[in-house]
């Protein structure tokens, strides 16, 4: 390394003990950010030509890239961001402590794909899901799937696993020359109404066999139909059909339809990247915890399981996961930065149907969530504090539903409270 290029690693690795030393912070974005200020070429440096795959999406980064991160580790050591800091600072953080080892396997947020992508010379791209997030922060939806396909039309010896359940993502990874298309489901179709490319509305059918499928009404401009490809794998009830045409069962630890496509696309992934199809499943199956998601914690005789959700889509996947067979529903809603501050979205979501359980709203954001509880006819109560909240639920099993920071307060605080 020069000189420039050694100070600003020494910068960064003192930078992240610091971190961790004073509980500021795990140290997954400081050490990025004060090294990529030093020294701006760091990031392909540390890259080092190694082989680099870059999982992208609306949803499912984290545990897509933790099951995919699981099956690559048996071909060696993988450079990985645990934590889910998936832009700039975070990737060159996780570089950092991953000096040394064979394979890099990253989550990346949907706009810092290209530029990453570009100076990690990256191998393969997995496209999960496109739909609205943040829109203070990344504007429409068909913004974003024009900056991925410009990234993957620039790269055309790269391979592209992509959803072809998702019209956006198929929008994206249409003209890719090395594509894997695989059936992994989608729950939330609001964002694909309509052709990205041509505008034309879009009409869901299904096939003769019962398979999904969807059309574009209005051609492309070159005159090709533009339908949802045939998929080379598939996820279903029954399990993961290969390209082989077998089905393998899949025992997943964590719940949820939309885990099962995160893990047909990581599975789909890890074989173009040379794992044993059966090795990769395994790995997947072996994934219990994302960063706390789906953990659960004891708090005063409550049994309190959390679960993560940050826009519509995730949202409404997140509610079907929701045991109705609890005793109480904390809903957490911060409205920083992190999370996006329009919280418009809000009415996206079908909060509908919980009249069985205690609901309480929580978070910053506790009274604008209120009103749409009010509009859904559904019977709560307002305690800002999301620790008081669960606490107002009875004693049992407490389902914890909480956005971005909302969700990570809410980890710390209940360290906090059960360390005491």
């Amino acid at each position: 390394m020069g000189v420039l290029t050694s100070v600003a690693v020494r910068a960064a690795d003192l930078a992240t003990w610091a971190s961790k030393k004073t509980g500021r912070g795990s140290g997954g974005m400081i050490g990025g950010l004060i090294a990529n200020v030093i020294d701006p070429r760091l990031m392909e440096q540390l890259g080092d030509g190694r082989p680099c795959t870059v999982v992208t999406g609306t949803n499912g980064k984290s545990t897509t890239t933790r099951m995919l991160a699981e099956a690559v580790r048996t071909l060696g050591t993988v450079a990985t961001n645990d934590g889910g800091d998936n832009m700039d600072a975070g990737v060159i953080s996780a570089l950092l402590a991953g000096r040394g080892r064979d394979r890099i396997v990253l989550e990346v947020d949907e706009l810092h794909v290209p530029a990453i992508a570009e100076k990690l010379d990256c191998d393969v791209l997995v496209l999960l899901n496109l739909s609205r997030d943040q829109l203070d922060r990344v504007g429409e939806i068909n913004k974003i799937e024009r900056v991925l396909r410009e990234c993957v039309e620039k790269r055309p010896g790269m391979t592209v696993v992509a959803n072809c359940d998702d019209v956006q993502v198929t929008s994206v990874a249409w003209d890719c020359p090395n594509v894997v298309w695989v059936s992994a489901g989608v729950g939330f179709t609001g964002d694909s109404t309509s052709c990205p490319r041509t505008g034309g509305s879009v009409v869901r059918t299904e096939k003769e066999d019962g398979s999904p499928d969807w059309f574009a009404v209005k051609p492309l401009p070159d005159g090709r139909e533009f339908r949802r490809p045939t998929p080379t794998w598939t996820v279903t009830g029954e399990g993961l059909t290969t390209p082989d045409g077998d089905v393998l069962p899949m025992s997943l630890k964590l719940p949820g339809n939309a885990n099962r496509g995160n893990a047909a696309q990581a599975i789909a992934a890890a074989v173009a990247l040379g794992v044993d199809t059966t090795t990769a499943l395994a790995a997947a199956e072996r994934v219990d915890d994302v960063a706390g998601r789906y953990s659960t914690v004891n708090l005063d005789g409550r049994e309190v399981h959390l679960l993560l959700a940050k826009n519509p889509a995730g949202w409404q996947e997140a509610l079907s996961m929701v045991d109705r067979s609890a005793d109480g529903l904390v809903i957490a809603v911060n409205g920083q930065v992190a999370d996006g501050q329009d919280l418009s979205w809000l009415w996206d979501v079908k909060f509908e149907n919980f009249e069985d359980l205690t609901v309480v709203a929580a978070g910053e954001r506790s009274a604008d969530l209120a009103v749409r509880l009010g509009y859904a006819g559904v019977e709560h109560r307002t305690v800002t504090d999301t620790v008081a909240a669960v606490r107002a639920c009875p004693p049992g099993r407490v389902e914890v539903l909480a956005n971005y920071t909302a969700f990570r307060d809410l980890r710390k605080d209940l360290q906090k409270e059960i360390s005491q």
